[in-house]
């Protein structure tokens, strides 16, 4: 949890952390990628590291490394030492939330696992909303350095369970004669680049900077190149071959997509209400605050109605879906009336729907596993793919946002010049709503015209906020169909290991 709330404060309170250290937007954008892709890398290598330097040394040095840089960030001197920085911390974060599943795995009996995956689902549910909520308090009520310090308490006592919980169990160095080196090396590029590419190509204008396209041609080189070496090496970090079963790369993609949609609960409406409806984070954050609190009733509510032999996963995630799918097209007839409440209904069925879905993807996915041997495994294949999720959503936002704002602002101002006199010069219908011109073409009161074209930004905006709704609709609906056609029927992991 401590790991993702270091991910998601910065969406929140980048702005105020930015006018506090004196830094510009650019180094700004740099603060969230070097993070993302510390934590793809973290992800990939932690399942190897834990099965070599035994799970309770690395879950230690992990939450270590996490404790000191999250420390130091608030009081760096230069830029350049707090990106660095925050580097380590992506990767620190990336190396603990691979363990908590790798642990479910190795632990955890057929009759409970369900209630431990569901347990899992809080990093992909709870945490990115609570998070908001926290920072949102932390820089209006208390001070911006807390965004940071907020991680601290959760380490510490994440370092007292390990030490008290974890078994003392045997390295294995002779591991390190046959560590990946080749693979090492491209996943460190592949990620890399790809996360980078994805959170800075809109802000570059992509392939129109050279630094895009250098980008993009590791990213091409290096992944084939990296399923490759990872095929044939005899100890792999990613098992690729695991992907060969049905309901393991269902679950892989379906937990990556889902992780894209939910943007549509969290960062969606909150960008609206801050730049639509002038709130604060504190004031923005309610609405978020609901999916969290709903969390703790609906996640072991989904867990108990899947331990049923009778309960089909595939039945329980499209029943999730046509949940989520509901809310964003409710969303979708957002207008610039739209403040908090209008979005509480639709926030509602996001808090049932998400529930439903990551469980049942999670039980489908683990299933496939035999063994806890291969447990490591299935935790680096299934975690490296999520941490490209917020990249990849955050760049599709960022597409409609450019692509169809345009649209729409061009075509708003069509209009507008098309009926000059209408629109703008005529006396409105509605006194309180007058032209912002006199039929002589002067502006009827001081900052008039200013005005109006706000009016128009603002219409714009909102219009495409339906959009991104629309388009996060279109990937529910997406998702259903692999639900249908990839995945295959499944049950509680107590029937299976009593089948076997």
């Amino acid at each position: 949890m401590s790991a993702e709330f270091n991910e998601l404060v910065m969406q929140t309170a980048l702005v105020d952390v930015r006018g506090a250290l004196g830094i510009g937007h650019d180094a700004g954008i740099w603060i969230d990628s070097l993070y993302e892709s510390g934590l793809a890398i973290g992800m990939a290598f932690a399942p190897w590291s834990a099965m070599t330097f035994t799970l309770r040394r690395f879950a230690l040095f992990a939450i270590g490394l996490a404790c000191v840089t999250t420390l130091l960030i608030p009081f760096m001197p230069n830029i350049d030492a707090l990106l660095t920085l925050r580097f380590i911390q992506g990767l620190s974060g990336g190396f603990t939330i691979p363990l908590l599943m790798t642990t479910a795995l190795r632990v955890l009996p057929p009759p409970i696992r369900l209630y431990g995956l569901a347990v899992y689902a809080l990093t992909a549910t709870f945490s990115p909303a609570i998070s908001a909520s926290i920072a949102a308090f932390w820089v209006d009520v208390v001070d911006w350095r807390f965004v940071f310090f907020e991680a601290l308490p959760l380490d510490a006592i994440a370092a007292a369970l390990v030490l008290y919980g974890m078994p003392h169990d045997a390295p294995l160095y002779d591991r390190l004669r046959q560590f990946d080196w080749r693979g090492a090396l491209l996943l460190m590029a592949s990620f890399g680049c790809l996360t980078t590419l994805l959170i800075h190509g809109d802000h570059e204008d992509w392939f129109n900077s050279e630094k895009i396209c250098l980008l993009a041609l590791v990213s091409v080189v290096a992944f084939p190149l990296l399923a490759v070496s990872e095929w044939f090496h005899p100890l792999p970090l990613l098992k690729l071959q695991m992907l060969g079963r049905r309901n393991f790369a269902y679950g892989v993609i379906g937990l990556f997509l889902f992780l894209v949609i939910s943007l549509s609960s969290s960062s969606v409406p909150q960008d609206y209400l801050v730049d639509v409806r002038g709130y604060r984070a504190f004031q923005a954050h309610w609405i978020t605050l609901l999916i969290a609190l709903g969390q703790f009733i609906m996640l072991p509510f989904v867990a108990f109605l899947l331990d049923h032999r009778w309960a089909d996963p595939r039945a329980v995630t499209l029943c999730g879906l046509a949940l989520v799918m509901a809310a964003c097209l409710g969303s979708a007839g957002i207008d610039a009336s739209w403040n908090r409440d209008q979005f509480y209904l639709w926030q509602t069925l996001q808090m049932i729907g998400q529930p439903m879905i990551v469980v049942s993807l999670l039980m489908i996915a683990t299933n496939a596993v035999r063994g806890p041997t291969e447990g490591p495994f299935a935790s680096a294949l299934v975690n490296a793919t999520r941490s490209l999720a917020a990249p990849a959503g955050t760049c599709i936002v960022e597409l409609v946002q450019r692509w169809r704002g345009a649209l729409h602002s061009s075509r708003l101002v069509d209009q507008v010049g098309q009926n000059r006199f209408v629109s703008i010069q005529a006396q409105g219908l509605v006194s309180r709503n007058p032209s912002p011109l006199l039929a002589d073409g002067q502006q009827r009161a001081v900052g008039s015209l200013e005005q109006f074209a706000r009016a128009v930004e603002t219409q714009a905006s909102v219009l495409t906020t339906a959009d991104i709704f629309i388009v996060m609709a279109a990937l529910c609906a997406a998702m259903g169909m692999l639900v249908m056609l990839l995945s295959a029927r499944t049950f509680p992991p107590r029937i299976l290991f009593a089948k076997h």
